[in-house]
């Protein structure tokens, strides 16, 4: 009986060992063609840009498609993800160099199911962001999910969307993006009115 425990074991490690690995997922965007900016192709305007969400820092609500004509950059997050707080720096230096456009509207998505409104207004407050953050709805978590790929629910990926002014969406490479390359990506579409 010592060897049935043990092969049980072994098939118990082997197999957390297998979904930990399946977890961690591949960093590759699904094969989509890229535009010249750097992003991948337009994907088709989504259900959940009518869900509404709240501000933390202010307390207002939004949907995104309150921002219909603008350029949208949207990142998922979560408080304790050390790339996420290396992007936030990223895209502060971003808005500062392009002066702060109107038409260019920055949305943090806080996708972490085990955090909420007052940490979420509490971290920007510490580290003084002044865009819009948000604790993600379940059903917007599950269109990131399901419409994006489940990567845009693993923070550490650094996935971000980019919406232009006609509402197409665009997936970003994952990974840390730097301020130039965020605005090599974005400046063609800042540019499009």
């Amino acid at each position: 009986m010592p060897s049935q425990a043990v092969f049980q074991a072994s098939l118990i490690a082997i197999l957390l060992t297998c979904q930990l690995l399946s977890a961690c997922g591949s960093t590759a965007l699904p094969a989509l063609p890229a535009t010249n900016a750097g992003a991948q192709a337009a994907l088709a305007t989504p259900d959940w840009f009518k869900t509404t969400m709240t501000d933390v820092r202010t307390g207002n609500s939004f949907a995104i498609s309150d921002f219909s004509g603008k350029v949208v950059l949207i990142e998922t997050m979560a408080q304790w993800c050390p790339n996420c707080l290396f992007q936030q720096g990223e895209t502060r230096n971003l808005r500062q160099q392009l002066g702060n456009p109107k038409d260019l509207i920055v949305i943090s998505l806080d996708v972490d199911v085990h955090e909420d409104a007052a940490s979420l207004k509490k971290y920007t407050a510490d580290f003084g962001y002044d865009w819009r953050f948000a604790v993600v709805p379940l059903e917007v978590a599950r269109a990131l999910g399901n419409l994006y790929s489940a990567e845009y629910l693993n923070p550490p990926l650094d996935p971000m969307l980019l919406i232009d002014r006609q509402g197409n969406v665009y997936q970003l490479p994952y990974g840390l993006k730097k301020t130039e390359a965020l605005q090599k990506i974005l400046e063609p579409y800042l540019a499009k009115q």
